[in-house]
């Protein structure tokens, strides 16, 4: 026996092409203002950080996470002939390897402290470099004379290194959205699936970089004065150019606490 036949039902009018009239929701919080166009949620997505200072005090406390690899240089600026790494992890370079995991431009990783969890051991090799960029000459004669750029350099770096991470979310003050809860969670689930956006390294992008959860490790036995050590990176977004800070590092106990802000920041503040 045939099946009974369901009415068609008649569709509405369509929207005609080309039309300009758009279709909103209503939110469903009675509160909370409807999503701009996509144009202009670009450019509030965008805010320029140069100038700014991380607060004192952040919403939560810090997240940990732990990283390690059979190699790591953490080159020292100074030294400009030769590579020779610091013999810890830089709060920049912690900066780096977070930002591959999860970024976002509302927002910037403040790194507190790094813990040792192995001991710090050293190792050198040498090997031919391009003393030169790839520039438009190059692309035009499409080769590079290997034999007029090649030089040799000696690194001293690192080797088998294992640290913790403990760093907060800095959210831009002219952000949409202040609560930095959402961005958390993304972050340490894609640490738990091991997800980056790039490949985490450790100083140089040839030592890859293995980021798992935090465990219960003590730090090393370790206490030292550093010295004078890169704190941060600040990136002016109309000229492109970069501004260095500094500050005074000590490991006490395998723990390299990082202060909110460098000496050139103390320096200009007193100076206001």
């Amino acid at each position: 026996m045939a099946g009974r036949l369901r009415p068609r039902m008649r569709p509405g009018p369509r929207q005609p092409r080309g039309s300009n009239d758009l279709v909103t929701r209503a939110p469903q919080d009675p509160e909370q203002s409807p999503k701009p166009p996509r144009g202009e949620r670009n450019l509030n997505a965008h805010h320029a950080w140069a100038g700014l200072a991380a607060p004192a005090n952040l919403r939560y406390p810090p997240i940990s996470v732990e990283t390690s690899g059979e190699w790591a240089c953490f080159t020292r600026p100074e030294m400009n002939s030769e590579r020779v790494s610091y013999p810890v992890m830089t709060p920049p370079a912690a900066v780096g390897l977070l930002s591959s995991i999860f970024w976002k431009p509302q927002m910037r990783w403040v790194i507190e402290r790094i813990e040792v969890l192995a001991p710090v051991a050293w190792t050198t090799f040498r090997r031919n470099e391009s003393g030169s960029a790839i520039t438009r000459d190059h692309l035009s004669q499409g080769y590079l004379d290997v034999d007029d750029t090649v030089q040799q350099r000696m690194t001293t770096m690192l080797r088998d290194v294992h640290y913790r991470i403990h760093a907060n979310v800095w959210v831009h003050p002219h952000a949409r959205e202040q609560d930095p809860a959402k961005w958390r969670d993304q972050f340490l689930r894609r640490v738990k699936r091991g997800q980056s956006f790039r490949t985490p390294f450790l100083g140089m992008r040839e030592f890859h970089a293995d980021v798992s959860e935090s465990t219960d490790q003590g730090p090393v036995d370790w206490t030292e004065d550093l010295g004078i050590m890169l704190h941060s990176i600040s990136y002016d977004d109309r000229t492109a150019a970069e501004t260095y800070d500094w500050f005074a590092a000590k490991v006490v106990n395998g723990v390299l606490e990082v202060p909110r802000t460098g000496l050139m920041a103390e320096h200009n503040e007193k100076a206001r």
